[in-house]
């Protein structure tokens, strides 16, 4: 079991001193007794605040129920569960029997609260500032696809409707080079539009954030949206 902690350590970027508090955030209620449910409380609590304060200085001039509408953006299930899956976190769950054989190490809402369990625990284990770093290195690259834009819709969303708005041809995506080892994987997509003549690109730890930011800087070139400062 220590092997495979130390394989899990490594793909978060953390090493613990107290390996128990990580078996903690791995235990699914479902396996009965001490579980992960006060870890993820207290994960969720830290990673609203670092969440809060990384958006409050990415945007400077957005107002308060625009920081509340991307903060939901950033730390939703969906955005949790990849980062678990990055993580190939379901290899490491601790389920009872029930869960196993009905998937439970593949259900997002399951590797969505590991995660939170996960931060609780670093906290546990080294304090704020160790959590707060994990966490920012997490979340950089889902950050750079928030706009102030219409947020409650992902740029893929917004690149889809403009070009729908225009009798558009949909944008198409490909993945033209991948990269890295099987858990921490790079992703480079182009977006190719009708309406630019060159394609865009992203790169991310997942295809769909390749995507996402292929999308976004397609919606820079085509004038809908300006680019941060």
């Amino acid at each position: 079991m220590s092997n495979q902690l130390d394989r899990l350590e490594r793909r978060i970027g953390y090493q613990f001193k107290d390996q128990d508090l990580l078996v903690l955030a791995l235990t699914h209620r479902s396996l009965g007794g001490r579980n992960n449910e006060r870890l993820e409380f207290l994960g969720d609590s830290i990673l609203n605040f670092v969440a809060a304060e990384m958006l409050f200085q990415h945007f400077p001039q957005a107002r308060e129920g625009q920081l509340s509408r991307l903060r939901a953006r950033l730390v939703k299930g969906v955005t949790l569960a990849e980062l678990a899956k990055g993580f190939e976190l379901g290899e490491y769950l601790r389920l009872g029997s029930g869960e196993l054989k009905s998937g439970g190490f593949r259900r997002e809402s399951i590797l969505a609260d590991a995660t939170e369990a996960i931060i609780g625990a670093i906290y546990l284990d080294s304090g704020m500032e160790a959590a707060r770093e994990r966490v920012l290195d997490w979340l950089v690259g889902h950050i750079s696809t928030l706009t102030l834009v219409d947020n409650n819709k992902d740029p893929k969303t917004r690149l889809q409707e403009f070009l729908q708005s225009r009798q558009s041809e949909l944008p198409r995506y490909e993945v033209i080079e991948s990269s890295g080892e099987a858990h921490c994987r790079t992703f480079k997509v182009d977006c190719q539009v009708d309406l630019l003549a060159q394609p865009t690109f992203g790169e991310g730890n997942s295809r769909r954030l390749a995507e996402q930011k292929a999308a976004q800087l397609a919606l820079i070139a085509l004038g809908v949206e300006k680019a941060d400062d």
